[in-house]
């Protein structure tokens, strides 16, 4: 998964690091504090203040994106604008049924339960909650054999938040209970910027425009990220200048950590580096692609290729990965003439648009076998 082979060393990993033990005292707490994902708050707003209004609890709610996109910042904030408790658990932490039950009968009327990680609930736990969220009621086993018999327990009326970064792995009768499902998008450089803006002056440190400019353009448009962004250039002002993050200082250290200005590190570089080199921008398999680079094949898949993906230098086809022409201006290489004939299949890359892939009369994708072979 995700969150099992996200590399710790990594400085723009989007998984939660040691470092990253202050991130609480950064959270806002209230819609005027919270900068992004317009259209999931202003949504948001509306199904709470009519939910307050009519003194019920509030539906449940699905946020799935990314990590580091502010999930758990905005079930906290939905809890403060519901006035009402806030209870935090995990789907590994909730182990067996009686784990559940606990956390369930221990809620009042109209309190927020957060599920972080939903997607890793066991599934004899995620059948005891589909009668929770739907009917407010516990079904309970008592003794065993003939003798065994269920008790109905009515639990107060709660809001179930779930937050995942795999919505894919959920089953449909749990997501089907959500009655909000809202994906959290990436955030633009603006909004990077006035969370760096206030993060900045609640930790005192010293940054001009031009400073927030040049990290939240290298922030990957995740807030953590920008966030440990912005203190490690807190070191390089307090050694290497005035104290200030000024432009010259976000990019000199910026620089000396190997980011680059799409938010790149040496290990995305040199992943891209191999295919052009190695396989003439491709199509690779991706166990192929992982013995060179010598990655795990899980780790290149879920830890490098989407943001790569995301920003149009990397397409998937049915016969591999493959290196678009936007992929190979940035490593500053020239594109091969005969590159996308060679790729046939895999549509216009000039821009780093959407593959178009190609069918064969049986309906499968072509080249499907020669990438399960690699």
């Amino acid at each position: 998964m995700f969150d099992d082979y996200d590399d710790p060393e990594r400085l723009i990993s989007r998984e939660r690091r040691a470092e990253d033990s202050d991130e609480a005292t950064l959270r806002p707490t209230r819609w005027a504090e919270y900068f992004g994902q317009v259209k999931a708050k202003e949504n948001l707003q509306v199904f709470i203040e009519a939910a307050r209004g009519r003194a019920e609890a509030l539906d449940h709610v699905l946020l799935y994106g990314p990590p580091g996109l502010g999930k758990t910042t905005l079930a906290g904030i939905i809890a403060n604008e519901l006035g009402v408790n806030f209870r935090i658990t995990t789907g590994p932490a909730i182990e067996k049924p009686g784990d559940l039950a606990a956390i369930l009968t221990n809620l009042t009327n109209r309190d927020v339960l957060f599920i972080d990680e939903i997607h890793r609930l066991n599934r004899s736990v995620e059948e005891i909650l589909y009668p929770a969220m739907e009917d407010y009621a516990l079904d309970i086993m008592i003794g065993k054999g003939p003798s065994a018999r269920s008790i109905r327990l009515d639990l107060p009326q709660f809001t179930l938040i779930g937050a995942t970064t795999r919505a894919g792995l959920l089953t449909a009768p749990l997501r089907d209970r959500f009655g909000m499902i809202n994906r959290l998008e990436l955030y633009t450089p603006a909004e990077i910027g006035q969370i760096l803006r206030r993060d900045a002056a609640i930790l005192k440190i010293g940054i001009d425009a031009y400073g927030i400019d040049v990290i939240a353009g290298r922030s990957r448009g995740t807030p953590r990220i920008a966030i440990r962004l912005l203190k490690r250039m807190r070191d390089f002002a307090q050694v290497r200048g005035s104290g200030v993050i000024d432009r010259t200082i976000a990019e000199y250290g910026l620089n000396a950590l190997e980011i680059d200005e799409v938010g790149l590190d040496a290990t995305d570089r040199q992943l891209m580096r191999n295919m052009a080199e190695m396989f003439s921008g491709g199509p690779v398999g991706l166990d192929t692609l992982a013995a060179c680079c010598n990655e795990d094949a899980v780790t290149i898949e879920d830890v490098y290729e989407p943001y790569l993906m995301q920003i149009g230098y990397l397409a998937k086809t049915p016969r591999g990965r493959v290196l678009t022409r936007l992929g190979w201006e940035h490593l500053g290489l020239s594109c091969p003439v005969d590159y996308e004939k060679k790729s046939k299949g895999t549509g216009n890359m000039a821009n780093g648009n959407p593959i178009q892939l190609e069918l064969d009369l049986t309906g499968e994708t072509a080249g499907e076998e020669q990438e399960q072979d690699d």
